[in-house]
């Protein structure tokens, strides 16, 4: 068998020189039946021998069995299960030939390139950091990053939060949209449980969300995060460029932080598909944009209304906070926010108590105007006097005078 090298020559000396087969021979050196096999063959010689059996060839309807009735069924659980049949193939001719027949058996899915409009949408979802975030007095807790971005522009923002109960994820959603500075036409988001309240319908605080902002919604398939894929791009990016190095001293710290990473970083960089940055296309996108509701608008703050206990505290997210001690017995509303405490008393809606917001667990947090009317109280009870608001009698004690004289 002559080699590709050799082959390429002879024909070079028979159709380009016009050499004869017999000076052929005389220059190479080959035998004249090898030379006229060479210049019969339009194609290259290959090394070739007939193909041999497997040892997975007898097992094969069985694999197709497998499939028929599971398409997703791993190959090393194919490969146990012939196993306990006899066989004894190795792992690799058996993944090849489960990755070959695998589409035979199960609906492939497909996808399309999708090109967003301006203003059109912007895709939310919840990503949490492997590491807990420190929250000050020694403690750390598990947090989660409402991640959203514009489909137009790929302009993102994140905001941290520490539940995922509607409240939280609505208002980081909401900060994400300020930091648009605009509103897009639709929110799209997954089936989280307090956005999803089952058959793709929203929960009436998602609903009432989107009303407020008059703005629509879509909820996704479930399993179909390949639905909202820039978020989810998005994501393993702050997976790779934000998470890894960084040290926080606490929330505050840790929101800092993905702010300035936002716009420094994802924001200003050359975007691998659109081939331009995030913030120069969103100067486009802010157009199409509709305008931003005033500030606090929708009210997201959870709302809590008591009595004032004779121990004038309330707990919030395993936290007691101080309130006015001289309106005890009395209704006041607590609102929690993101950041603080406020407490409003109904009867008179005066301000009553303001505390940033702690989210360490077991925490005490007194107002030391708080503390200073307790002390005051105290002491006037101990001098005998009637502490502020209650009506104490006061009995004449020359009554025992007069007794102990009868006597």
């Amino acid at each position: 068998m002559v080699s590709v090298q050799q082959w390429a020559e002879i024909r070079r000396m028979r159709f380009v020189e016009g050499l004869g087969i017999r000076e052929i021979r005389r220059r190479t050196g080959l035998h004249r039946e090898t030379i006229r096999r060479a210049l019969a063959s339009s194609d290259p010689p290959r090394y070739s021998r007939p193909a041999c059996g497997s040892k997975l060839d007898p097992f094969k309807d069985e694999i197709h069995a497998l499939l028929r009735s599971d398409p997703e069924m791993e190959s090393q659980r194919i490969r146990e299960l012939l196993a306990e049949q006899g066989y004894e193939g190795g792992k690799t001719i058996t993944d090849e030939y489960v990755r070959e027949v695998r589409p035979f058996f199960g609906d492939q899915r497909t996808y399309q390139r999708t090109v967003y409009r301006p203003g059109d949408v912007a895709q939310f979802d919840l990503w949490q950091p492997k590491r807990e975030v420190p929250v000050g007095y020694g403690q750390t807790r598990k947090g989660y990053v409402v991640v959203g971005v514009l489909g137009f522009s790929r302009f993102g923002a994140g905001a941290l939060v520490f539940s995922k109960e509607a409240p939280d994820v609505l208002w980081g959603m909401q900060r994400c949209v300020w930091r648009f500075g605009g509103l897009p036409g639709r929110l799209v988001v997954d089936r989280e449980g307090c956005l999803h309240a089952g058959g793709g319908r929203p929960t009436d605080e998602f609903a009432s969300f989107c009303g407020q902002l008059s703005v629509g919604w879509r909820i996704l398939n479930a399993r179909d995060c390949e639905a909202k894929g820039v978020v989810e791009r998005l994501q393993g990016f702050i997976e790779t460029s934000f998470k890894p190095g960084r040290s926080f001293a606490n929330e505050l710290d840790f929101q800092d932080q993905l702010d300035r990473w936002f716009d420094e970083r994802a924001n200003v960089r050359l975007h691998r598909t659109l081939r331009e940055r995030p913030v120069d296309r969103l100067e486009r996108e802010r157009e199409a944009l509709r305008s931003l509701p005033e500030p606090g608008h929708p009210d997201l703050d959870r709302r809590i209304v008591l009595r004032v206990a004779p121990q004038p505290y309330v707990r919030v997210d395993r936290n007691d906070y101080s309130l006015d001690p001289g309106l005890v017995g009395r209704r006041v509303e607590v609102r929690v926010s993101q950041r603080e405490i406020m407490a409003v008393a109904l009867d008179s809606g005066a301000e009553v108590a303001r505390h940033r917001r702690v989210f360490a667990a077991g925490q005490e947090v007194t107002d030391p105007a708080h503390q200073a009317a307790l002390e005051r109280l105290r002491s006037a009870r101990y001098r005998g006097g009637a502490a502020a608001g209650e009506e104490v009698e006061v009995r004449d004690l020359t009554v025992f005078d007069r007794i102990a004289e009868a006597a």
